[in-house]
Parts: structure tokens; C-alpha cells; sequence
């Protein structure tokens, strides 16, 4: 919103293309050609989320580096300028925050380029890399929004097109080891002879998870930043519906046989439970893989989900990995799949009742 002290000051494609920029700017294609456009600052003006800012790093802190938009972590300096986008953050392991009410000094809230002001952190983490902000990213005065790059649709509630079948991956809390499940899975399905999709519906940009999707074998990988988002803390559920059918479409209309969708963070986090709570996403999701760190997580969260009318297909996660918890689950018959179990052609494909189109040559 413009206030009296509303500036715009002109900003040389040169200064600019000495920024670090962060993960969350990798659709911004602006950026990629920096001397093809008429380049500006905004100062005086409250951002909003999705915003992108030009900052200089005043103070090292908990984040030494910045995750670029190839994925590699470029060591920062203080005086360093760096190019990031507003945004809120939710992680009990790291950050807590929310995006600044105006242009003043604020943090580095997550590596892969968010700032805010950091509202609590967990005693895990160091304080928070601080910024400057030197004025909202503009072309032609007219600040830039995530939102203008969106690479997918998100006008409709609904997908217009489906994949043979869809697969969520929910957990208790962030680390529970889903996204490992669900590269896991992909793996497992792709030796199968089937055509996998990833999405990652919730989150903080990053793109570490992507590209453990890509490497486990999903031929087409999409998350909420393609939606126009760096991040879902905060993020009406309507959007989010919105936003998860606008990407398992995208998904279907490239040819995937499957989409396998993760939601982040644990099932009682705002977001996380307003999407479970949706009858979009019940209709969305054909059946569920729930990941814990213990086997009481486990049965606790199986059986929450399924009271709110999930498919839980099978519970795996972090403890999975150790033989005494393993034990435990099964003693309670949970009967848990590991990151072995879930990477076979025969249980991937017999998890999602697909055993008939995967060929009795592959399905071992």
C-alpha cells in the first residue's frame, strides 16, 4: 500500500546482476536476462507475500548461504546483496515468522530465499541471517509478485484432468521422513514401468525435496512456487485447494500415470490441517502413506486419519529405520513399510492396487 514516503529509484542492471539470488526467484525469467529490462526500487510501501526484495546482508547468522535457483548454496558475506521474496515461515525445528509490515531491517527466515521477521526459533538453530532492505524488485515501477510467474493454473478447485491414481504423503511434524517415503515410493513405481508425478503441495521454497523426486525417477516434479507462492505458512485454504489441483492437473496433462503428492509439516499444523480437513483434497487423494518418528506417531496419526475418512494405505517414515521401533509397530500390526519395502516394483505397485498394470517382469 503506498504511503506519503512512496519512492521509486531507478536500480542499475549491473548492481543487480551482482545479487545472490535466492531458490524462491527461480521462475522470475526477468531475472535471468537482468539488462533486457528497465529496472526500479520501491521504498515506502508495506510488502506482501511473494513480494521480491533487493537486500544487503548486514549480519551472518544461522544461514551462511544461500540456496540459488540451480540448487547450489552460495556462501554469503555480510554486504553481499542478495535477491529474496517475502514470505512467512513455520518450522518448530528452525523458524517461526512472519512477513515484515514495512521495508525496515528483517531475517533470513529459510535458505532457499524468505524474509521476515523472525517471531521465535527453535534452540537448534542460531539467530537469524540479517537483512537490509534496499526496495521491492520493480519493472517499469511496478514491484514484482511470485505470483506473476506462476507456471501452472489455479483458477479452478478441482483438477480437469487426473492421473491413473493419486497418493498423498502426510506425517506427525516436519522430519518425520516423508519426503524420503515418497522418493521411496516414486522409486519403487518408476521401476515398475510406471510414469510418476511429484508434488510438493505445502512448505518452505526449497529445492532439496525436489530433487530427491527427480533423482528417485518422477519424470515431472512440481511445487507451490510453480503456483506462485515462496511459501504456505499463512496461506488461505482456498488457495491452497486451488493451488494442489493446479498442480496434480499439470502433472496429468504431461502424462503421468501417478502423482504422488506430499503435504508438509505435521497434520495438526494450520495449513496442513485445513487441506485434510478440505473435501477437495479427500477427493483428490486416493489413499495416503502416514510418516512418523516413533510407532505411537504412527498409530496415532494412522488412526486420525482415517477417522476423517483416508484411504491410509500404509505407515513408514523415520522410525522405520531403526529394528527396535520397527518391532514395535509390528507387535501393534501396524505392519510399517521401510525405504526398501517401498522402493520394490511389487509393493510400490500393490500399494496403489496397481499390480495389474505393471508387467509380471518388473513387479519383483
Amino acid at each position: 500500500m503506498p504511503t506519503s514516503a512512496h519512492q521509486v529509484m531507478a536500480l542499475d542492471p549491473v548492481r543487480l546482476a551482482r545479487a545472490k539470488r535466492g531458490f524462491t526467484t527461480r521462475n522470475v525469467h526477468l531475472l535471468d536476462t537482468p539488462h533486457d529490462w528497465p529496472w526500479s526500487l520501491v521504498d515506502g510501501v508495506r510488502p506482501q507475500p511473494g513480494d521480491l526484495v533487493l537486500a544487503r546482508v548486514t549480519g551472518i547468522g544461522q544461514h551462511a548461504w544461500l540456496e540459488r535457483p540451480d540448487g547450489r548454496r552460495a556462501t554469503m558475506y555480510v554486504d553481499d546483496e542478495v535477491v529474496v521474496a517475502y514470505g512467512a515461515r513455520y518450522a518448530p525445528d528452525a523458524f517461526e515468522g512472519l512477513v515484515s509490515d514495512d521495508l525496515g531491517p528483517c531475517d533470513l527466515l529459510a535458505g532457499g530465499g524468505i524474509a521476515g521477521q523472525c517471531l521465535s526459533r527453535s534452540p537448534k538453530v542460531a539467530a537469524p541471517t540479517r537483512l537490509e532492505p534496499s526496495g521491492l524488485l520493480a519493472v517499469n515501477g511496478q514491484p514484482l509478485n511470485l505470483r506473476q510467474f506462476a507456471r501452472c493454473a489455479v483458477d479452478s478447485p478441482e483438477p480437469t484432468t487426473r492421473p491413473l491414481h493419486t497418493v498423498g504423503v502426510v506425517g506427525t511434524s516436519m522430519n518425520a521422513g516423508k519426503t524420503t517415503a515418497l522418493a521411496a515410493l516414486v522409486r519403487g513405481l518408476s521401476r515398475a514401468g510406471l510414469r510418476v508425478g511429484a508434488v510438493k503441495v505445502t512448505g518452505t521454497g526449497s529445492g532439496g525435496d525436489l530433487w530427491k523426486y527427480e533423482d528417485a525417477g518422477a519424470e515431472w516434479i512440481y511445487d507451490f512456487t510453480d503456483a506462485g507462492y515462496p511459501t504456505t505458512y499463512k496461506v488461505p485454504v482456498n488457495d491452497l485447494e486451488r493451488a494442489a489441483a493446479g498442480l496434480v492437473d499439470q502433472i496429468a496433462r504431461r502424462g503421468a500415470d501417478v502423482a504422488v503428492v506430499e503435504i508438509a509439516d505435521g497434520i495438526f499444523q494450520a495449513e496442513t490441517a485445513a487441506l485434510l480437513a478440505s473435501p477437495v483434497i479427500r477427493l483428490l487423494l486416493d489413499g495416503v502413506l502416514f510418516a512418523a518418528g516413533d510407532a505411537l506417531g504412527a498409530q496415532a496419526g494412522a488412526d486420525r486419519l482415517r477417522s476423517w475418512g483416508y484411504d491410509v494405505r500404509a505407515v513408514t517414515g523415520r522410525f522405520t529405520a531403526s529394528p527396535l521401533a520397527l518391532r514395535e509397530a509390528e507387535a501393534c500390526g501396524l505392519g510399517p513399510l521401510t525405504q526398501l519395502d517401498l522402493q520394490s516394483p511389487r509393493v510400490a505397485a500393490e500399494l496403489l492396487g496397481l499390480v495389474s498394470s505393471v508387467s509380471r517382469a518388473a513387479a519383483v
